[in-house]
């Protein structure tokens, strides 16, 4: 491989004297615009998803009340590559987060490989979310077009990313404010049900979680299937670290980000889908079509679905306008180390990267046309060839720490404020049970088409990272011989 500079650089934080950390602007050019409650808020609410919201009710569906255990097993598995991706986050924040620290850890190909794989799946998610924004609205407000609302609610968000960072922080702010209080006060109301009292009638038992063919109707494989449905929900836990470039104090940020990740996972996930197969028969077909409206149907709370409709709506937008954000981050990143073009790495007067959010906003136009005019075939493939990604994510990230903890050690052993636990060994057994996952999805006859056309772009995109990279060092030579 063709010699590379290193990536990631040692970042000044609030604590440096002098380091300037506090100004109006990070180290990768960006504006420092995101507030400590932006980034408290981006923490809490990137892991409810819509998927939480509608997604549940095939994985209840397929695992029964077992299903806890797929979401308890995913989530163990969450902790623990995020708290190996905020080790190195910590000690060396950056735009480009696990991308950057691939590209050093292990090769340039490395970097560039999961850094253009995040951007797809991501530009891919702008098309799935503004596709059901659209459907919803189009619900509302019927004389108004599908394909008009998913244009509109594209170009909105796309505005706030334009203005500035501080902008799209205040939008996710109060997106993700929405979709924590719905959680808390769902979970609330079902405790109080389960228990017997209002809004409930009589104590609900254990008659849900043991009947209708026992806590594993499907046996114990149906664990692993419903780890399936549900490891792509947790996609976007990671996006703090590098919303955390663009704050005043990153290294603090990402801690606080790091050491909350166990509670919002155990309260948001396991706690509403404990309520869920608690309180309804996990084989009902109002489950499986929607789950959080059904209980709350159960419980005669008034206007069910037209509440679960505006908290879902909220969650897909939060998510088209964190994903928006995401995706243009790490082509600016992508950019600046020279794995996409320069114009990416450039910033407007806002400090915000607009040449990477029009191309990102601009693949998501494009694959929402194929959502609507091609929607079994080109659309389908986009997402099935990126559906893997987030095991792909989380494998790099073990990988590349299990080398980035030595170089911290030797170069900046006073910036390793986060540590993985049990390293490496810990690491090792986490690199195991994503394989297992991995393979899995290959014997799994609905997960395999999705593994082999992952493993295909994924091959593809490597194939023109080492092309690319080959090509570098004769481009150098050139020049040194001219």
């Amino acid at each position: 491989m063709g010699a590379h500079p290193p990536t990631t650089k040692v970042v000044p934080t609030a604590d440096d004297p002098g380091s300037g950390a506090t100004g109006g602007q990070s180290q990768d050019g960006l504006q420092a615009g995101l507030k400590n409650r932006h980034l408290s808020m981006i923490a809490i609410g990137g892991v409810i998803g819509a998927g939480l919201f509608v997604g549940s009710g095939a994985g209840i569906a397929a695992a029964g009340p077992g299903i806890l255990l797929s979401y308890a097993l995913t989530g163990l598995l969450v902790v623990l590559v995020m708290r190996m991706l905020g080790e190195m986050a910590a000690a060396s924040p950056t735009s480009g987060s696990f991308s950057a620290y691939a590209d050093r850890a292990l090769g340039r190909w490395a970097g560039f490989t999961i850094g253009w794989l995040y951007w797809f799946f991501w530009s891919v998610v702008l098309a799935v979310e503004a596709t059901a924004a659209a459907a919803i609205l189009t619900g509302w407000v019927p004389a108004v077009p599908q394909w008009a609302w998913a244009l509109l609610v594209m170009i909105v968000l796309t505005g706030t990313n334009l203005v500035s960072v501080g902008s799209f922080g205040e939008f996710e702010f109060w997106f993700a404010g929405i979709k924590v209080v719905a959680i808390v006060v769902f979970i609330v109301v079902g405790a109080l049900a389960i228990f017997g009292l209002p809004p409930g009638g009589a104590p609900v038992g254990t008659e849900n979680l043991t009947g209708h063919g026992g806590f594993l109707p499907h046996g114990p494989g149906a664990i692993l299937s419903g780890m399936l449905l549900v490891v792509f929900s947790f996609m976007g836990s990671e996006i703090v670290t590098l919303a955390a470039s663009e704050s005043p104090n990153p290294v603090q940020a990402v801690r606080k980000a790091v050491n909350s990740v166990i509670w919002r996972i155990a309260l948001f996930y396991i706690g509403s889908i404990a309520v869920i197969v608690t309180l309804l028969p996990w084989d009902s077909k109002a489950v499986a079509k929607s789950p959080y409206v059904a209980v709350l149907t159960s419980l005669d709370i008034p206007y069910a679905g037209t509440v679960m409709d505006v908290v879902v709506l909220t969650a897909v937008l939060s998510c088209l306008n964190s994903g928006l954000y995401t995706a243009s981050r790490m082509a600016f990143s992508l950019g600046q180390r020279g794995d996409a073009p320069k114009s990416f790495a450039t910033v407007n007067k806002g400090g915000v990267p607009a040449v990477a959010i029009y191309a990102s906003v601009a693949f998501g136009f494009i694959a929402t046309i194929f959502s609507y005019t091609s929607k079994d075939t080109i659309f389908e493939f986009l997402l099935n060839s990126s559906g893997a990604v987030a095991l792909f994510v989380w494998l790099v990230i073990c990988f590349s720490q299990l080398r980035m903890r030595r170089i911290i050690e030797r170069e900046t052993p006073e910036r390793l404020t986060v540590r993985m636990w049990l390293y490496p060994w810990l690491t090792y057994a986490t690199i195991g049970l994503i394989l297992f996952v991995i393979g899995y999805m290959f014997y799994d006859p609905d997960g395999r088409k999705q593994m082999v056309l992952s493993v295909v772009a994924a091959v593809v995109v490597l194939a023109v990272g080492l092309l690319l990279d080959r090509r570098r060092p004769r481009e150098r030579d050139a020049v040194e011989g001219a």
